[in-house]
C-alpha cells in the first residue's frame, strides 16, 4: 500500500512613495513654484498559486464527527451524483482522517442518502462487521480484535470503533433503511464465506456438494487472520498456484449452475465463491519476481475495484470508500510497482460515478511499523520546501476543501505538475512521491495538522 514544481515564493510587499518635487526659479524677485510630482499607478500584480487556492478553497470547521456540518456543504455541490466517493488519507494511522471520514460519512447519510461505509479490508470483515451494525450480532470490539491483524491491525482503533457504533446507533433508529458496512480487500477470507458456498450448493445442487467439498478441503482457514495471512505467503509458489486452480474451478463449478428461482441467492452465492477465488489469486504469484509481484498488485486493486462496484449495483447504495490516497487515486505514483490504482479502475468502470476525495496534511503524528518492526508513533515538522503541501499550508484556511477541477490559474497549472508530496503507508520511513494532485484527484482536503490514531489492543 503505497502512494508531485516551482519553489515556494515569499510573499513580498512593496511600499511606494510618493515623492514632491520642488522646482524653484530662482531669479531677482522670483517665487518658488512647488508642483506635487504625479505617481504612476503601481503595476497590477498577476495573483500567486496560493491567491488562487484561497479563493477556491472552503474552510472546514472540524474533522471531529457531530454537531453543525454546514462546512461540508461545498463538498456536496462537489460529490454531485456519484455513486462512489473514495475518501484517502496520507498515512495509515492518523486521528484526524479517520475522525473525518467518520463526520463526512455521517453527513453524507443524513444529507446526500450514502448508505454504505467501504473500508480497504477483507470482503469478510465488512461482512462481519455488517452483520453486527445491521442486525446487532456479535461484539464490534471482539469483531475488530480478530480480524484487523498484520496488515490490516491499523484499523482496530478508536476512531472506527466509534463510527461502526455510530452506525449501529443509526440502524437502530432506522430498521428499514439501515446503513451498510463492506470492506473490498482480498487478504483473507473467513470459514464461513467458504461454508455459505457449500451450504447453498447443498440446498440447491447436492449432486456437486462432493466435488465442492473435495475442491476447498483444507482451504478454510483454521488459524487466526495475521497467522493465516503470515502463513499463506510463506507457502511454496506451487502450493499458491495449486490452491488457486482449486478455487477458480469451485467458481466455476457454482457458475455452471442453474440460478434456480431465487436469482440473488445464486448471485451472492457466486459473489462469495468469487471472494473467495480472488484470495487465493492474490496469493498465486512469484512474489521473487519483482514483475510478477507488480502484476500481483495490480491484481489487488482491480478486483478491490470490482468488490466495491458489486456491492454498489447490487444493495444500490451510494458508497464512501476510505483507503490509502494511492488506492483511491487515478495516477500511480510508483508505476513499476504499483501499475494501476483502484480508483483509475473504478474510473473505467463507473466513470463520473466515481469521485477521488485526496488527503494531505502539513505536519504531525502518526503510527507506523519502524525498521525493528515495531509500531512508533513518528512525528514530522513543517513539510519541507518545495513540496506541495508547503504551498497548500499557506492557505489561509488551516483546514480546508477544494474542488481541483476548477480551481483558477495559476493553481491550476500548479496543481498539473508532479512535486514531492508525503504519503506513508504502513510502514516508515516511506516516501515522499512525486504526485500531481490534479491528475490524482478530483478533490483535496488540507489539514495543518495531524495526530496519531488511538490504536486498541497494542
Amino acid at each position: 500500500m503505497v502512494d508531485a514544481g516551482p519553489s515556494r515564493e515569499p510573499w513580498i510587499m512593496t511600499r511606494h512613495r510618493t515623492a514632491i518635487v520642488l522646482t524653484l526659479l530662482l531669479g531677482l524677485g522670483a517665487t518658488a513654484t512647488v508642483t506635487p510630482a504625479v505617481a504612476a499607478p503601481p503595476p497590477r500584480s498577476s495573483p500567486s498559486v496560493v491567491d488562487a487556492l484561497d479563493h477556491a478553497a472552503h474552510h472546514l470547521r472540524t474533522v471531529e464527527p457531530g454537531g453543525d456540518t454546514r462546512d461540508l456543504s461545498p463538498l456536496d455541490r462537489m460529490i454531485g451524483g456519484a455513486r462512489v466517493v473514495g475518501l484517502g488519507e496520507a498515512t495509515h494511522s492518523s486521528h484526524d482522517f479517520f475522525a473525518l471520514k467518520d463526520r463526512v460519512f455521517r453527513h453524507l447519510v443524513e444529507k446526500k442518502g450514502f448508505r454504505t461505509f467501504a473500508l480497504e479490508a477483507s470482503w469478510s470483515t465488512g461482512l462481519r462487521l455488517d452483520d453486527y451494525v445491521v442486525h446487532g450480532k456479535g461484539d464490534p470490539r471482539r469483531i475488530m480484535r480478530e480480524e484487523f491483524q498484520r496488515d490490516y491491525l491499523w484499523w482496530n482503533n478508536a476512531e472506527y470503533l466509534q463510527l461502526v457504533e455510530w452506525m449501529r446507533s443509526y440502524n437502530t433508529h432506522h430498521p428499514d433503511d439501515p446503513v451498510r458496512f463492506m470492506g473490498d480487500d482480498l487478504a483473507w477470507t473467513g470459514r464461513e464465506v467458504y461454508d455459505e458456498v457449500t451450504d447453498y450448493v447443498a440446498a440447491t445442487h447436492p449432486e456437486s456438494s462432493a466435488r465442492l467439498d473435495e475442491l476447498y478441503r483444507g482451504l478454510r482457514p483454521d488459524v487466526s487472520t495475521g497467522t493465516y495471512i503470515e502463513r499463506y505467503l510463506n507457502k511454496p509458489y506451487a502450493e499458491r498456484m495449486d490452491m488457486a486452480r482449486r478455487t477458480g474451478e469451485a467458481l466455476d463449478l457454482l457458475r455452471r449452475q442453474a440460478p434456480g428461482t431465487d436469482r440473488k441467492a445464486y448471485e451472492w452465492a457466486v459473489q462469495q465463491a468469487t471472494a473467495i477465488d480472488r484470495t487465493a489469486r492474490q496469493y498465486a504469484f512469484d512474489f521473487e519476481d519483482p514483475a510478477q509481484l507488480a502484476e500481483s498488485m495490480r491484481y489487488r486493486d482491480e478486483a478491490m475495484a470490482a468488490n466495491t462496484v458489486w456491492w454498489q449495483e447490487h444493495t444500490g447504495t451510494k458508497v464512501l470508500l476510505s483507503a490509502h490516497d494511492a488506492h483511491i487515486g487515478y495516477v500511480t505514483s510508483e508505476p513499476a510497482r504499483y501499475p494501476k490504482m483502484q480508483g483509475a479502475f473504478l474510473r473505467d468502470r463507473l466513470g463520473t460515478k466515481y469521485m477521488s476525495v485526496g488527503l494531505t496534511f502539513d505536519r504531525g503524528s502518526f503510527n507506523a511499523t519502524g525498521p525493528d518492526g515495531a509500531i512508533h508513533r513518528w512525528t514530522l515538522g513543517p513539510a519541507p520546501a518545495g513540496s506541495n503541501e508547503e504551498t497548500l499550508d499557506r492557505v489561509r484556511a488551516r483546514d480546508y476543501v477544494v474542488d481541483l477541477r476548477s480551481v483558477g490559474s495559476p493553481a491550476r497549472e500548479w496543481l498539473a505538475g508532479a512535486r514531492s508530496t508525503r504519503t506513508i503507508g504502513t510502514d516508515y520511513p516511506d516516501g515522499p512521491y512525486d504526485i500531481a494532485l490534479a491528475r490524482t484527484h478530483d478533490v483535496l482536503i488540507h489539514l495543518h495538522r495531524v495526530s496519531a490514531a488511538r490504536l486498541r489492543d497494542r
